[in-house]
């Protein structure tokens, strides 16, 4: 999981012009795996990638506090290096600031650069502020003007021309030290109007200028500005910048932040080789002798290990393990803390639809400023987030698909996508509901409409698109339904949802927690860990499956086969499911018969009460696995050795280990078990002559030994499962390191398997969560006419304070899908309904999946409609009737309630 890397280096004698090549080891690299994340130190690890503000030129507008008037400022902000800032104050002056220092005069900074008062004149013709303070200038040259300038920056020292020269270069004239990268030469000719070439990265003088300009025309109210795209003369808006927008915000990915990482380390290397050049003696030197690559090591060691950035992967489940890599942050080196944040940052930015998800974020200090990837959002080459439009030509809206910045955006009319189009994709109506200019969302004519959003799901993350009826649920609670799917244990045995959204297998599949055939072929081979397959192309291909698995949140990571032998399949069939998947879906939960009744009081306050089925059953059960290290080293006293035989430690605690000490597998440990049996010698006393000569005589027999054996700590119970033994020899044989000092290396793996029980969490998807209060026997449970009991109940109340309505949605469609469906059970209605379901789902057997996409879900009429017609059951009953209601009888007494009640 990591590269060597080496570099050839040559190394010049500048006297006898002798030149010396060598190739150096310049450190291992870590690599990174298909699925995105990197191994570090055997723990998986995922570098998410930061939000920060894209370098560039920004125009700012803030009011003076005691004139009342508008002060304008504009700054130049490079990919490192310092900035530039100018600004006309409430007296119309126009100052600069150098590296956020002092404030001087505009006019004073341009001959330092090197403009002479006529060039100023012409370049600035038709900008009276700037030639009235030309007038006013006392100074008249460039030395004048360096020497000014240093004075004001470095008060301290003595001001000279040479000085000012160097100061000036260093900061902004200098390419190491002043870097605009490609995406600040971009947004800076943008925002400008300039042309450069993409790859001149420095600071230009027409840069200068034309910001200076820029701020003028800005202060003067005017609102356009003269400037060149494409080669063609245009007028740009002139308008402020909102730093907030996402075409100011980019993206930094894994490759940028490692580079940054490398610069830093490779500055530090630089200045050891320097010092090492001076002091060696010329003729002995070699490129090897001279670069010590500790500093880029240790550079790139910390960025892994220790970043803000770097982060222990979520392998909860797999929507848990996409997300995290999904993930934006504006926290981490050269971003934002948590403590400065302003409410503006955190808040939703119309720029951020189709980029940035609205829900996702998390509760609490970090809300707003840790996001999620929309579902069809793209990173381009700069680093911005692009979003996906169709594009509509004179009403007709074609399947061109065209991809488009926060910036570009701006200029065009966007359509939403739940407009209705004919067959030939045409607008039905002649108005369509559009946003232009960021502006509130208002019905333009259809002639107007350049483009088309391709999909109601692309404004939110993968995360919240497999809420069903998310179009119901107010927004703190769809938060928290989407942060809590990613908590959901896997289970002992994984079950789809049945009211979905049809974004289930794109999850699953993206994961790479699946296995997936490559190529087209016949299954030949199926085992529990093997699966192989006879390609057409006459090749073999063999998957192999990972079985009970450690995760890093400890829960239990286990593929199985869901093909048989002889079967055929295409490329990208899924052959395995992962954990928390069922036939290549995501499947974090279980479908249970919900029932919306307070009992006795005890599902009060979010309080749940479930039948003993779901205990009895293992529904709720999952698997941990737990492991535990002991390594036996090199002491001063002597070597640890790893033993039965132990001191002070009667047979029976030692029953389950083999004879090297080590316990057996499918032992069943409990806390204060013993895992490994391990001796460490004592200190040795001051031996008496007698002592002496007995040792002398009988050998090492009574030397004093202390157990430190590997024990079961608190709490903890299950069964060993697996036993991982490294020793020196195996080690130098594999090529594994032992850490100095290490004679042997073993791990323990213990597996629990936890059912569920009073006071687990419990939740649905819409944010409603709950504590398990109690466990009912099955005969406790309310039950329907036939006898069905219930296996969960919830409390009614929970429902209208908090708005999400989804989940009363969600339970009806559940028990439309559960019982199954047939439209021409109900003739009146048929012709009506036929117009609202899709072609093909007019009837469905009981338990069939249905999907629901969100924000283009099924409407609740229809769901009244399809409950009218569900199937009956053995007796020829419908259970529950059309308003979604049944009587439930209560189990202790065998009596009717009261009144009908929701289930599903």
């Amino acid at each position: 999981y990591s590269a060597p890397l080496y570099v050839n280096a040559e190394f010049e004698n500048g006297d006898t012009g002798e030149i010396k090549s060598q190739t150096v080891f310049m450190g291992d690299f870590p690599l990174q795996t298909p699925h995105g994340t990197f191994i570090i130190g055997g723990t998986e690890r995922v570098i998410v990638s930061q939000l920060v503000r894209s370098p560039g030129v920004y125009f700012d507008r803030s009011t003076d506090r005691t004139s009342g008037k508008d002060v304008f400022g504009a700054k130049i902000i490079p990919s490192r290096g310092a900035w530039l800032e100018f600004e006309i104050d409430k007296r119309d002056v126009l100052g600069v600031r150098v590296d956020r220092k002092r404030k001087q005069s505009a006019i004073v900074f341009l001959m330092a650069i090197g403009m002479t008062k006529p060039e100023i004149r012409d370049a600035f013709e038709g900008y009276p502020l700037v030639l009235d303070a030309l007038e006013k200038e006392t100074v008249d040259t460039q030395d004048e003007a360096l020497t000014d300038l240093y004075r004001k920056i470095r008060p301290s020292d003595t001001a000279t021309p040479e000085a000012g020269r160097n100061l000036l270069d260093s900061f902004y004239f200098n390419t190491k030290r002043y870097d605009l990268a490609r995406v600040g030469r971009y947004k800076i000719d943008r925002k400008l109007g300039l042309e450069h070439d993409i790859n001149d990265r420095s600071l230009k003088r027409e840069d200068i200028i034309a910001t200076i300009k820029y701020l003028v025309t800005l202060h003067a109210g005017e609102a356009t500005f003269p400037g060149k795209r494409k080669g063609q003369d245009v007028d740009l808006r002139v308008e402020t910048d909102d730093i907030d927008h996402f075409g100011n915000r980019r993206i930094r990915q894994v490759g940028e932040l490692i580079q940054n990482q490398l610069r830093t380390g490779l500055s530090r290397m630089e200045r050891v080789v320097r010092e090492r050049m001076t002091t060696q003696d010329s003729e002995a030197i070699t490129p090897q002798s001279l670069i010590n690559i500790r500093p880029v090591n240790a550079t790139i060691k910390e960025f892994f290990g220790t970043s803000q950035l770097s982060q222990f992967m979520d392998q909860n489940n797999p929507l848990a393990g996409v997300t995290n890599k999904r993930r934006l942050s504006a926290l981490g080196p050269g971003g934002l803390s948590r403590d400065r944040a302003s409410m503006e940052v955190r808040d939703v930015h119309p720029s951020h639809f189709g980029r940035m998800c609205p829900i996702e974020s998390p509760e609490g200090p970090n809300i707003g400023l840790i996001g999620s990837l929309a579902t069809f959002g793209r990173v381009n080459p700069f680093g911005f987030i692009e979003t996906p439009y169709r594009k509509v030509i004179d009403g007709q809206v074609t399947n061109e698909v065209e991809y488009m910045t926060a910036d570009q955006e701006n200029d065009h009319v966007i359509a939403q996508v739940n407009q209705k189009l004919d067959k030939s994709g045409k607008f039905v109506s002649d108005v369509a509901l559009a946003r232009a200019d960021e502006e509130e969302a208002v019905d333009v004519p259809v002639s107007s409409v350049d483009y088309m959003d391709v999909s109601p799901r692309q404004m939110v993350s993968i995360g919240a698109s497999l809420i069903p009826f998310l179009e119901h649920d107010e927004g703190h609670r769809a938060l928290m339904g989407t942060n809590m799917q990613r908590q959901a244990v896997p289970l002992v045995e994984s079950e789809r949802p049945l009211v979905g959204t049809g974004s289930e297998w794109r999850v699953a599949y993206d994961s790479g927690d699946v296995i997936i055939a490559d190529k087209p072929g016949v299954v030949i081979y199926v085992s529990a860990d093997l699966i192989r397959v006879m390609n057409d192309d006459g090749t073999q291909s063999s998957y192999k499956l990972s079985k009970f698995q450690r995760s890093n949140q400890t829960t239990c990571y286990n593929q199985r086969p869901i093909i048989k032998s002889g079967e055929r399949v295409e490329a990208g069939t899924v052959l395995a499911d992962g954990p928390a998947i069922q036939k290549g879906e995501i499947a974090l939960g279980k479908n249970l018969l919900v029932a919306f009744m307070p009992w006795n009081g005890y599902n009060y306050e979010d309080a749940v009460i479930i039948s003993q089925r779901l205990v009895q059953d293992d529904t709720l059960s999952s698997i941990h696995i737990e492991e535990y290290e002991i390594d036996a080293r090199e002491t001063k006293l002597g070597a640890e050795e790893i033993t039965r035989d132990l001191p002070n430690v009667g047979e029976d605690a030692v029953a389950n280990l083999d004879e090297r000490g080590i316990i057996r597998i499918g032992a069943e440990v409990e806390a204060g078990d013993i895992l490994v049996g391990k001796v460490t010698p004592k200190g040795e006393t001051e031996l008496t002559p007698e002592e002496r000569l007995l040792r002398a005589i009988f050998g090492e027999k009574s030397r004093e030994v202390r157990d430190t054996s590997l024990r079961v700590p608190h709490g903890e119970t299950g069964t060993v499962i697996a036993v991982k033994e490294i020793t020196r020899e195996d080690a130098e044989e594999d090529g594994d390191e032992l850490p100095n000092g290490v004679n042997q290396m073993i791990r323990v793996y213990i597996a629990q398997h936890r059912k569920i029980t009073v006071g687990d969490k419990l939740s649905g998807r819409h944010g409603n969560k709950g504590c398990i209060s109690r466990i009912l026997p099955e005969e406790d449970m309310p039950f329907l006419a036939d006898g069905t009991p219930v296996d969960i109940m919830l409390n009614p109340l929970g429902v209208p304070s908090r708005m999400n309505l989804g989940q009363v949605l969600e339970l009806h469609l559940g028990w439309i899908a559960h019982s199954g469906w047939d439209i021409s059970l109900d003739p009146d209605l048929e012709a009506e309904w036929k117009k609202y379901i899709p072609e093909g789902a007019e009837k469905g057997e009981p338990g069939t999946p249905v999907a629901t996409p969100v924000f283009d879900g099924v409407k609740p009429e229809v769901i009244k409609g399809l409950m009218k017609s569900t199937l009956p059951n053995r007796d020829g009953d419908q259970m529950v009737g059309e308003d979604g209601k049944a009587w439930l009888f209560d189990g202790r007494t065998g009596e009717r309630f009261g009144k009908p009640i929701s289930v599903g």
